[in-house]
């Protein structure tokens, strides 16, 4: 990923440092050679991916069929996964997306938007907004309508 990416993911990550972990987990991409068509790649990128999920974890999947949230909807949502104190592994797929078999094994599929983003912004709108959701818990003035 390029710096930038690394760098705005990581300051989201930094604050809410103390509150919540956000940790970043990159699952190697299939490397498109001859013969390795984009179903082959998925599927064994589903293999990697549910290897590294944990069993007692929720999996919220980013998928753009997946179930959109205003602000306030996803800080509902924080809250309650911070009640339950439990891990929550959120999944961005690859440039191919995400297998059938991850998509089932998702509590939630997420969608930021009906628009394809480049992972890496994702990876980076997916910490700003849960970084908004806490703040919205916390009485912070971050977020403002």
């Amino acid at each position: 990923m390029p710096a930038w990416v690394d760098q705005g993911f990581r300051q989201y990550a930094d604050r809410l440092r103390g509150a919540c972990s956000l940790q970043l987990l990159e699952i190697p991409l299939t490397p498109r050679t001859p013969g390795v068509t984009a179903a082959t790649a998925v599927a064994r990128e589903a293999g990697r991916i549910l290897d590294a999920t944990g069993s007692d974890n929720q999996v919220v999947a980013l998928d753009v069929t997946g179930r959109s949230f205003d602000t306030e909807a996803l800080a509902g949502r924080l809250s309650a996964w911070l009640r339950e104190s439990r891990d929550v592994d959120f999944i961005i797929g690859g440039p191919d997306g995400l297998a059938p078999e991850v998509l089932e094994r998702a509590s939630l599929c997420w969608s930021l938007s009906p628009l394809t983003f480049p992972h890496g912004l994702t990876r980076i709108l997916v910490a700003e907004q849960l970084y908004r959701a806490w703040t919205i818990l916390q009485g912070h003035p971050y977020h403002r309508r």
